[in-house]
């Protein structure tokens, strides 16, 4: 049976060009996404990643969404996101450890004791969760190992507070000794230097 991908939001595909390019250099074997909604990032990983031995990615998401969604955008989206997962991996043939933890993220990342090679920070939107996310995740990633953070160049609506630039901006201030930008677009991405 050929079962296709269940996605009704694009909020991604313009994400591969940099990850491809990221990925050629990135040995991976441990994943941490904050935010994966329907598993479009998620399962471009799965495809795409040349996994090292033992992989695993970890989900972190409420599968609520934010102040930005609406309940039509929502419903339905975590079994979406488990079918879109499940055709992945059907697809690849890769035995890849996908685990989920449905709870906010600053309560789901004090349960994690695992180290990362990559981490994607695209949970909420709000700056002080944005800014907790990453200061959470910050000890989980190895030395050499990725952050990227989404949505740096999201234009909405919403009042500075409410966007992830000024906690993404805030962040690379306070651990600027420890990282280096190595992109900055819409995606701001980090690699961990100490």
């Amino acid at each position: 049976m050929k079962a296709d991908y269940q996605f009704t939001q694009d909020w991604f595909s313009w994400s591969p060009p940099v990850w491809d390019q990221l990925f050629k250099q990135l040995k991976v074997r441990k994943i941490l996404e904050i935010g994966c909604f329907e598993g479009r990032a998620t399962t471009w990983l799965i495809e795409n990643v040349k996994w090292q031995k033992d992989p695993k990615i970890i989900c972190v998401d409420t599968f609520e969404g934010g102040e930005e969604h609406d309940e039509k955008t929502m419903a339905g989206v975590k079994d979406r996101f488990t079918h879109n997962i499940w055709v992945a991996l059907q697809k690849t043939k890769l035995e890849i450890d996908i685990e989920v933890l449905e709870a906010p993220s600053h309560k789901a990342l004090k349960q994690i004791k695992t180290m990362f090679e990559f981490i994607y920070i695209d949970g909420s939107h709000v700056a002080k969760d944005v800014l907790t996310d990453a200061c959470m995740a910050w000890p989980m990633l190895r030395e050499g190992g990725v952050m990227c953070f989404d949505d740096y160049g999201w234009n909405a609506p919403f009042k500075p507070t409410h966007k992830p630039k000024l906690a993404i901006d805030a962040f690379i201030d306070i651990f600027q000794e420890d990282l280096e930008v190595i992109h900055k677009g819409y995606q701001l991405i980090v690699q961990k230097v100490n």
